[in-house]
């Protein structure tokens, strides 16, 4: 993890081999998020999101194997990312 600014983090995680970002698995990341006060951006090649936002997670197109790149901004920043990053290294088909 890299550290931006005072409050801001970064850290780069590929979804597993055989996960596209679906429904199921997005709703997952979306939830773990939600448990957070940081704003959460998720980005996938040229295309980032709100993390806290189901419909924008979905709309990045993510498919299995590819590099999300996660960024965190607040008080509990490097929690938020620690907790997303496993989050999407335990996602199954």
């Amino acid at each position: 993890m890299q550290t931006s600014s005072d409050t801001a983090v970064e850290a780069t995680v590929a979804l597993p081999a055989n996960v596209d970002l679906h429904a199921r698995p997005a709703a997952d990341f979306v939830r773990t998020a939600m448990g957070f006060s940081s704003q959460l951006t998720v980005a996938s090649g040229e295309r980032a999101a709100d993390a806290k936002s189901l419909l924008a997670i979905l709309a990045l197109g993510a498919k299995r194997g590819s590099t999300l790149r996660l960024t965190a901004d607040g008080d509990d920043a490097v929690a938020a990312l620690d907790a997303l990053a496993g989050c999407v290294a335990g996602f199954t088909e």
